[in-house]
């Protein structure tokens, strides 16, 4: 029973994506995290970013490397393992591991990681305005609703690759339309 639902279009999918998560777990978790230069790279340009967005909105913001924030407020400080490499190489996994064209593949991950990108570039916009204008809740924020909010985005970009590449022949989840109103 458990080898024919391995042989499955679901069971390859899960197979190829619990393998693609061990090998990113043992790359990224083991070896760029706490080496931190990657992490690092991004969190600066994440910082410089989410800084010039500040500025272009008229909002007084001082940012240096990975640090950010505005008068009067701590400010934040991008830690390695916050610029979303993490989430950005599960993300590339899931759509590894689900079938599809191999060109259309590759210009989805690369769409997709610069989704996320964008993603956690306004969730640093929202925690440094949170934290002048709603100090009481920054920490909620912080930890919990841009959370969610950032993993919905890798959910729902995962999705619409799902049906992207929508040629049912090759799908693991076939997509079927209802016809009719």
């Amino acid at each position: 029973m458990i080898k024919n639902w391995l042989k499955s279009n679901y069971g390859r999918f899960l197979l190829k994506a619990v393998c693609f998560y061990i090998i990113w777990y043992i790359l990224y978790d083991l070896w760029l995290l706490p080496d931190g230069r990657l992490d690092q790279w991004v969190n600066v340009h994440i910082v410089a970013f989410a800084g010039a967005l500040l500025r272009g909105m008229h909002f007084s913001v001082k940012y240096t490397g990975r640090q950010i924030g505005m008068q009067n407020t701590a400010g934040i400080l991008l830690v390695s393992g916050c610029s979303g490499v993490s989430a950005s190489g599960l993300f590339a996994g899931f759509v590894i591991a689900y079938p599809g064209r191999w060109g259309r593949r590759l210009w989805f991950i690369i769409a997709g990681v610069a989704a996320i990108l964008i993603a956690n570039i306004l969730r640093i916009v929202v925690l440094v305005l949170t934290q002048k204008y709603y100090p009481d809740l920054f920490n909620f924020t912080h930890h919990y609703s841009t959370t969610v909010v950032f993993y919905l985005v890798i959910f729902g970009l995962w999705m619409i690759w799902v049906r992207f590449d929508n040629d049912e022949s090759h799908l693991a989840f076939p997509v079927k339309f209802k016809s009719g109103v």
